[in-house]
């Protein structure tokens, strides 16, 4: 079966460190141990996994999408960098940024935890540029109920201005 579509991971690029940046929406955080643990990973194993990241063209620098904690343990660990010569393995993606915050959200779900305030922002910033909500619920997968919460939780009103309520008190 043949077909046009090729995964980025097949076109592994060594990017200098310095030419990547976070990003602004990334709601998991790792702990302390954790991140020694990850250290001592990278430390012993190297790079298994590549950073995934979009290139900005306007400033010729990559944001990335998933994989920060990787990002910062060369950031913060100069026999990491030293070792590496300053260059990270990453996968390069070309999507729209709300395309490129739904793939954070889902490479993160799957293993970490999440900033609940950090989801109401990314769940605004989505809402606010025109998604609807099903295309959020499919995109980053979650369910009605927890797009709700966090609609709830962010206390903007806006966030509900397409939604028709029955007037129970009638």
């Amino acid at each position: 079966m043949q077909t046009s579509f090729k995964s980025p991971v097949w076109d592994i690029k060594a990017i200098p460190i310095e030419k990547i940046t976070a990003n602004t929406y990334n709601p998991n955080h790792v702990a302390p141990p954790e991140m020694k643990l990850l250290y001592q990973s990278i430390k012993e194993d190297g790079y298994t996994m590549p950073i995934v990241v979009y290139h900005v063209p306007e400033t010729d620098t990559y944001e990335i999408v998933d994989g920060y904690h990787r990002y910062t343990t060369m950031l913060k660990h100069k026999d990491i960098y030293e070792r590496e010569n300053g260059l990270l393995p990453c996968s390069v993606i070309d999507k729209p940024l709300e395309d490129r915050m739904a793939s954070t959200i889902r490479h993160n779900r799957a293993r970490g935890s999440h900033d609940v305030n950090l989801m109401v922002n990314i769940v605004k910033e989505l809402t606010e540029s025109g998604m609807s909500d099903a295309w959020i619920m499919k995109n980053i997968g979650m369910d009605a109920d927890e797009l709700l919460r966090l609609k709830q939780i962010s206390g903007l009103a806006s966030l509900f201005q397409d939604k028709d309520y029955s007037q129970a008190w009638e």
